[in-house]
């Protein structure tokens, strides 16, 4: 059977104050009233039925996301006792669907991106799940075609490209993952046409996954085999909480995607954004005359240009004269401004925020 695994646990640090350790990115209504997980699951519910989506979370963030989705069945919001990165949350989910179904077949899938129009992504999803239940012991990703050189996003190479009778989209030989380049190298990977940035999403079998931990990272092999041994017994909560604090923590892509050799792909040539930072809504919100992005109801902007503005608080007003390249992010009891080049910086801010008051704040 098919089956969808939310990666809903990412702190989007980025996005702070709007985002903190207790109210995680995904989970903010900046997006026309909705939420990041919200747009997610219902991009899912075409090709899966809400009782085989599954979401993963962190502890602190359980409550909060069962609320967000209350569609989803209670036993349906899995959460990880401890961070341990993509390749812990997939090795955990992918455990945990083995032991129930022994043929699952999982497509992992992040809550934090924006994906338009969903209709292609659903299409290249349906695929590579045919594709994948034809060919159970390749792995399979989604590559999205550049439009610029970032050098804030991982690569993927791809040799071939070849046409499947039962996939309306042509499925590319994956050769190599790449980190994130430097300007340069970003350039030469865009001219050369044979690049695709890596979209950190994949579909496999969860048998298939859980060899391949195996072999590239044995560490994780006990750990998993006592958490999916006690799962759904009244051992599972104390075996979770000592076992999974022993997966190494790596991401997916260090763990196996480098090292497999039989890796496919779907080019997604649809208009595609990780939700990382504030910078971000300018490619997902139009702006105003001046080219401001102003996510707030009440707002008065006089002389302001290229600024960005937020308030998820329907009762609160922004107002601000002469503002140029600069972002304002206000919650009721914090409120960041500074230049939008800057923004990068904001992790340095909360360390010092974090020194000098604790965890209030954060």
């Amino acid at each position: 059977m098919n089956y969808a695994v939310v990666m809903a646990g990412g702190t989007g640090k980025r996005l702070w104050p709007l985002s903190r350790k207790n109210r995680p990115k995904q989970v903010l209504k900046i997006l026309a009233g909705q939420t990041l997980l919200q747009q997610c699951i219902e991009r899912l519910l075409p090709v899966f039925d809400f009782r085989n989506i599954i979401a993963l979370t962190n502890a602190a963030y359980l409550d909060l996301v069962r609320e967000t989705a209350p569609q989803l069945p209670y036993e349906n919001v899995i959460a990880e006792p401890v961070v341990r990165d993509t390749a812990g949350a997939i090795g955990l989910a992918a455990a945990i669907l083995n032991k129930y179904d022994a043929n699952a077949t999982m497509a992992v899938v992040t809550a934090d991106q924006i994906i338009e129009p969903a209709e292609i992504f659903q299409t290249a999803l349906s695929d590579a799940l045919t594709y994948i239940n034809q060919n159970p012991d390749e792995l399979f990703t989604f590559g999205i075609k550049p439009t610029f050189p970032s050098t804030q996003l991982g690569y993927i190479k791809y040799s071939e490209s070849n046409t499947h009778p039962d996939c309306r989209n042509k499925i590319l030989t994956i050769e190599d993952f790449k980190e994130k380049p430097d300007i340069t190298t970003a350039e030469k990977y865009l001219e050369s046409g044979s690049y695709l940035w890596n979209s950190g999403m994949f579909v496999w079998k969860a048998k298939t996954i859980l060899k391949n931990l195996a072999e590239f990272l044995p560490d994780s092999t006990q750990p998993l085999q006592r958490i999916k041994a006690d799962w759904d017994s009244p051992n599972q909560k104390q075996t979770l909480d000592e076992y999974f604090p022993r997966f190494p923590k790596i991401s997916i892509d260090f763990a196996v995607m480098e090292k497999a050799k039989s890796v496919r792909a779907i080019e997604l040539d649809c208009r595609w954004l990780d939700m990382g930072s504030f910078t971000a809504l300018a490619d997902i919100i139009s702006s105003d005359t001046n080219n401001n992005i102003v996510v707030a109801v009440n707002s008065e902007l006089l002389n302001c240009k290229n600024s960005i503005i937020l308030t998820e608080q329907k009762d609160h007003l922004i107002a601000g004269i002469g503002l140029d390249n600069i972002v304002v992010a206000h919650t009721p009891d914090a409120t960041l401004i500074c230049p939008v080049d800057e923004i990068q910086r904001i992790k340095e801010l909360l360390a010092l925020i974090e020194k000098h008051s604790g965890e209030k704040f954060l």
